[in-house]
């Protein structure tokens, strides 16, 4: 685990951690969540934040995290107006919390109280055994126990489709449960809706080391889910991602470094300067 800083409030730079989840309309499930964040994290030692992103919630998701902030310095709010009457969706919420992040790593969860926040600091040691950059949770060990098969057939289709469309070789992408570099958060292209289902794939093709751990699925704890399921919802639209996914790719382009050219007349200059301090006492 990466060396601890002392104050989890610290700005830019001196957080370790940033914890980021969207929220909508999870009242009845902010404090449990907030507590076992906290619960997970504050024995590591690591300087910490947790940015909860409420997306145009009808309820009173805003409220109840407001109510928590006082002593939680490490507690954050940021909440999103509606967009064409409801929510903006997951990726956008994403979006405007790694923006917003400070934290050196950026770990991804639901609010729904599936995920559990105990499995984040098994997987920033996993992270720096590896030496990836990126830890993917996989869920399907637990799923199979307590999933619908319908739901068990969609990921395996899904899963089908997204490794012929995109060679994604990813197990779960549809598990929030994640984490990255920070870089790895501002590179992405989330202003697109639907990206959120194709971060470990966009990570893997801006180059950067991807790897799974398998982690805890629970039952919501509450309430219902807000970002929509079935064939409709989801299928339909993740299949016509894959393709959009698919020519972005095709289309992106990553130039080496770059070198700048700068007058000889300039590079002496910087050269004299450097064996001036180096012979200074």
């Amino acid at each position: 685990m990466m060396p601890p800083s002392n104050d989890a409030s610290r700005s830019h730079d001196a957080i370790d951690l940033t914890v980021v989840a969207p929220a909508r309309d999870e009242a009845d499930n902010v404090d449990l969540l907030v507590e076992q964040v906290h619960a997970a994290l504050a024995p590591t030692g690591l300087a910490f934040e947790f940015l909860i992103i409420d997306d145009a919630s009808t309820d009173a998701t805003a409220d109840r995290v407001r109510a928590l902030m006082p002593g939680r310095p490490w507690l954050r709010l940021i909440s999103l107006p509606p967009f064409n009457g409801g929510g903006n969706g997951q990726s956008a919420a994403f979006k405007v919390g790694f923006a917003a992040a400070r934290g050196r790593l950026i770990g991804v969860l639901d609010a729904d109280l599936q995920n559990d926040p105990a499995d984040l600091p098994r997987m920033i040691d996993h992270m720096h055994a590896s030496g990836a950059d990126f830890v993917q949770g996989d869920r399907s060990a637990a799923r199979r126990a307590g999933d619908a098969w319908i739901r068990l057939v969609g990921s395996v289709v899904g899963r089908v489709f997204r490794r012929m469309i995109l060679g994604d070789s990813i197990r779960d992408t549809g598990c929030s449960l994640r984490l990255m570099k920070r870089e790895i958060a501002l590179a992405l292209p989330l202003e697109f809706k639907g990206m959120h289902r194709f971060i470990p794939v966009t990570a893997r093709r801006l180059g950067y080391t991807v790897v799974e751990m398998p982690v805890a699925h629970r039952p919501r704890h509450a309430g219902e889910p807000k970002y929509g399921m079935g064939i409709s919802q989801r299928a339909i639209p993740g299949l016509i991602d894959c393709f959009a996914v698919r020519w972005m790719s095709a289309r992106r382009r990553m130039p080496g470094p770059p070198v700048e050219h700068r007058p000889e007349s300039a590079l002496n200059a910087e050269r004299s300067d450097r064996v001036t301090q180096e012979a200074a006492p």
